[in-house]
Formats: structure tokens, C-alpha cells, sequence
């Protein structure tokens, strides 16, 4: 089976346009990226007040803490049930690693299209350098340069598309990041289970052999940043996501009670949602939360995201542990390849207006 995630086709940089001299004269976004009326307007600035409770912070030190465990597991359990989403703190990645990683990132973009047109997506795959999921010539863009890159298992890495000489020690540093973020989220999902009463271990050791991939995201500045987006709201189709900001920037937002909150960045803290494996394994009761990207109107503002899916003999369906006489299944089973299966097609469909969460259900 194909388990590459669909074509794109090839699209101007954004950084590159916005660094062009006619663009730098008339400051006038292209219509192609231009996002509706309708959307811009219900899209929130930097400034917007949210009238509930913050994105929650789980202390991972409080969570391998046998005297606070319970407390930190009850404190998680509400997190990952009523927002699907949270940030953590005391993950044990280093922080020299983060800032390490955040420079390469950086370092990457900025670098002369020349240099990065190198790693450029080919045809049939979205690794590398470009926009994802662009499948006609008519479709709105978002406001946004990326870089994808399969990591874990180490033999699945198409090093054609890890930069090499510039800049200097990307690979390794991503190969050190790559397999801390993996430490990270296998023991994170171990608690996810644990907090809904399942067996940890059994999760972990399903992440621990699992794929894992990295996106590193640019979004330029924009002079009409309510006009455009960074990325589109959607919901993750991972195990769980794990994403850390390149500097104090807000950009992220998660739909949380039908308004758009943004997830303040926290330094040094990883973001972890819910992917929507998890909501169908948890049989609805962990939500794969919808989130987008803002852009900002003075500054780049760069992100690192991880998606971590479990290993390929992991079956997608709601544990039997929660399926009960007053809890019934409500989501139908998959094996690994037909729920990728699944998604894949619909990335080629047009949009039908139905989520895919809703199309695996029963």
C-alpha cells in the first residue's frame, strides 16, 4: 500500500513573495490567499478576550510523582475530555535541544529559495519542502512554508529531503529531537490511558514502535493578517500531536465552546492535542480538538510540529474496556492501513463539508 500522504502542487514560497520587490512596494496580498468574508470575520486578533479558563498546563513531574499522580491524572483526564488539548511542562526534553532545534528550523527558512527549492516535494509524496495538500490550480492557499519529513523509524527517511551542508548539523540535531520527542510522547500516552483507566503500558509500548513525523512551519508576516490564514482549522488524524513554538509569538488557536482561543506559547513547554486515533480508541470521550494558525503582521513566526501515530499492527477502534451496555461502540473498527486508507481518499475528494471524524462512525 501507498502510505504516502497524497500529492501537492508546486506553490510560490510565501517568504519568497513577501520578500519580492513588488510586493514590498504595493503590500497587496494575492487574491489565491485571500480567505472569505464570511471567515475573516469571526477571527480573532492577538488581543481577543476568551471569556473561560485557559488552555490547561500538566506538570509532567506531578505526573510521575506518586503523590501527585492522581491529582495530575485527574487534572489531564479533564484537559484531554473538555478541551483535547493542553500544554505541557516538566517533559524532560532539554531546553538547549528546543532552542537547538528552533534555530535549524529557522536557520531552513531563511536560507535562499535557491538552497531550499533543493528539497523541494515531488510529485505523489508531501515530503519536503512546500504547502500540503494543494490538489488544483484554483485553490486558496494558506499563508504558509513547510518543511515534512518522515523521522521514526529511522529507515523510513528520505535523507534527499534533510537538508545536509546548511544548516550546518540539521540532520543531527533533528535526529537527537526526533527521538526526545518520541520518549515524550510515549510516556504522555501512557498517562493519556491511565486517565481514562486504561492500561499505560500497553499504549506506550504501541507508541514506542509507532511512525512519528516532523512539519516545521513559517509563516511570514502578513500586512492584512485577518485576511488570510496560516492554517486552516482541521483536526489531527494522529495518535496525539506534539508541537512547540519558535519564540513568544501566539499563532496557534484551538476551537474550544465555539469561540477561538489562542494557546499563549509557554517557553520551553511542548502543546499536546488529541489526534483523532485517540478520540475513536477513547470512543468519543477525548476530543480531537479543531485548531488553526493566525499570522502575525510584523513578524515571522515559526513552529515545529510532531505527529506521533502507533505502531501498524495497533487496531483503531474503541477499547472494549469502555464499551458497555450503557456505552456503546460508537465508531467502527480499522486496521492501520484502512484508516490511513480512508483519509487519503478523502484528501482527494472536494470538500464534502463532512468531517472525517464523521465518517468513522458507526
Amino acid at each position: 500500500m501507498n502510505m504516502n500522504l497524497g500529492s501537492s502542487i508546486p506553490v510560490p514560497s510565501v517568504k519568497e513573495l513577501v520578500s519580492g520587490k513588488s510586493f514590498l512596494e504595493e503590500r497587496v496580498v494575492p487574491d489565491r490567499y485571500l480567505i472569505p468574508t464570511t471567515a475573516a470575520n469571526d477571527y480573532p486578533t492577538a488581543a481577543a478576550p476568551f471569556s473561560g479558563d485557559p488552555v490547561p498546563v500538566i506538570d509532567f513531574t506531578k505526573l510521575i510523582d506518586p503523590h501527585s499522580q492522581q491529582t495530575q491524572l485527574l487534572k489531564l483526564h479533564n484537559a484531554c475530555k473538555n478541551w483535547g488539548i493542553f500544554q505541557l511542562v516538566g517533559h524532560g526534553v532539554s531546553d538547549e535541544l528546543l532552542k537547538v532545534m528552533h534555530r535549524k528550523s529557522q536557520e531552513f527558512f531563511d536560507m535562499p529559495a535557491e538552497e531550499k527549492i533543493r528539497y523541494a516535494q515531488k510529485p505523489g509524496s508531501l515530503e519536503g519542502y512546500g504547502q500540503a495538500f494543494v490538489i488544483s490550480e484554483d485553490q486558496n492557499l494558506e499563508w504558509c512554508d513547510m518543511i515534512f519529513l518522515k523521522t521514526i523509524p529511522t529507515h523510513i527517511r528520505k535523507l534527499e529531503f534533510w537538508p545536509q551542508e546548511h544548516p550546518h548539523n540539521f540532520r543531527e540535531a533533528l535526529d537527537t529531537y526526533s527521538h526526545d520527542m518520541r520518549k515524550t510522547a510515549v510516556s504522555i500516552i501512557g498517562f493519556i490511558a491511565m486517565a481514562l483507566g486504561l492500561d499505560g503500558k500497553s499504549f506506550s509500548e504501541a507508541f514506542e514502535g509507532g511512525n512519528y513525523d516532523v512539519r516545521m512551519n513559517c509563516y511570514p508576516p502578513c500586512p492584512e493578517p485577518k485576511r488570510v490564514i496560516g492554517i486552516s482549522s482541521h483536526a489531527d488524524i494522529s495518535g496525539i500531536t506534539l508541537l512547540t513554538d519558535c519564540g513568544d509569538i501566539p499563532g496557534l488557536q484551538v476551537l474550544k465552546d465555539g469561540e477561538w482561543v489562542f494557546v499563549e506559547p509557554i517557553t520551553n513547554a511542548i502543546v499536546v492535542n488529541i489526534g483523532i486515533i485517540m478520540e475513536v480508541v477513547s470512543n468519543g470521550i477525548y476530543k480531537a480538538p479543531y485548531h488553526r494558525a493566525a499570522v502575525n503582521k510584523q513578524k515571522d513566526r515559526f513552529s515545529i510540529v510532531n505527529f506521533c501515530y502507533p505502531s501498524k499492527d495497533f487496531y483503531i477502534k474503541p477499547v472494549e474496556e469502555l464499551i458497555n451496555s450503557d456505552s456503546l461502540a460508537l465508531y467502527k473498527s480499522f486496521t492501520y492501513d484502512e484508516y490511513f486508507q480512508s483519509f487519503y481518499e478523502r484528501t482527494n475528494l472536494s470538500d464534502d463539508g463532512v468531517p472525517f471524524i464523521d465518517t468513522l462512525k458507526i
